[in-house]
């Protein structure tokens, strides 16, 4: 008598039960297994950890000491606003950036290059589920990541957070699209890199020259007219405007394109790129590089 097909110790999955339903059923199921293995996999990289999951919190740092009293903007009421307060909303949005899409470009790139998706491409855990994973996993150091931020802006530099409920409802969606977004976006970004040497070098200038551009270490509203028309061409510009919309005042919406916050924009801008990214990986991902 045969043992229970496995999706191997090696990759994270457990065993899979003879009676575990329908497909569907036991996609989403390994999925859901394999977030918990992504996880802490995840943390158990020191490099990956300081470079995705901490390093927004260590730019806020950064920013906000280096800035400590300098005054960017001032509210209605005449209050400043500090650089802490100033850089919260961009240092959210590059943590999505990170978390999503630098973070698994790399880590999927440096897995096709050790032979970890070679090894899957041989056991029953279904390519779904494998995304499922992966995603799930953004999603949950992203959600720690904020949740750091957020704690470090309130507590150790004062920054006020918002008290309307609507905005922490707008702050979940565009948080939510935002991370799922560039997850996909890297796993497709993914098959650029030809070996997992490479993929570092690659795929870090390239969300580098998009913080930059996106009004993430630079105001956005200073920058030339047809650099902020460069930049909405991608997610990231639209991720921090949308969290400027949530975290600053309403009237430092006259430092942005067209002094408006533009809610409808921001969602028909990350949708587009979500679409357009689930059509690349479903024509790039494969399990083997073609070229192996």
């Amino acid at each position: 008598m045969t043992a229970p097909m496995t999706a191997t110790g090696a990759t994270g999955a457990r065993p899979v039960p003879p009676g575990l339903g329908s497909p569907l059923a036991r996609t989403v199921r390994l999925g859901l297994l394999r977030i918990g293995y992504e996880v802490r996999a995840y943390f158990r990289q020191g490099d990956t950890v300081f470079f995705t999951f901490l390093f927004p919190v260590v730019m806020l740092t950064i920013f906000s000491v280096s800035f400590s009293e300098a005054s960017f903007e001032q509210t209605a009421d005449g209050d400043d606003i500090t650089a802490a307060w100033f850089f919260l909303p961009a240092m959210l949005a590059a943590g999505v950036l990170l978390s999503g899409l630098q973070n698994l470009a790399i880590d999927i790139a440096a897995e096709k290059s050790n032979g970890t998706l070679k090894r899957l491409a041989g056991s029953p855990l279904p390519v779904v589920s494998y995304f499922i994973g992966k995603i799930g996993q953004s999603v949950v150091t992203g959600v720690l990541q904020a949740v750091i931020l957020l704690l470090l802006a309130f507590t150790v530099f004062q920054v006020p957070l918002p008290e309307e409920p609507a905005r922490w409802g707008d702050f979940a969606w565009m948080f939510l699209l935002g991370v799922i977004t560039s997850a996909i976006l890297g796993i497709a970004l993914s098959a650029v890199p030809r070996s997992g040497a490479s993929a570092t070098a690659v795929v870090i200038p390239i969300t580098l020259v998009l913080q930059f551009i996106s009004g993430v270490y630079l105001r956005f509203s200073d920058l030339p007219d047809w650099l902020q028309s460069v930049a909405s061409i991608f997610p990231l510009k639209w991720m921090a405007q949308g969290m400027r919309s949530v975290f600053l005042p309403d009237e430092l919406v006259v430092l942005e394109q067209n002094e408006s916050w533009d809610e409808p924009g921001i969602a028909l801008a990350l949708a587009v790129w979500l679409v357009a990214g689930l059509i690349l990986t479903r024509l790039t991902f494969r399990w083997i590089r073609r070229d192996s």
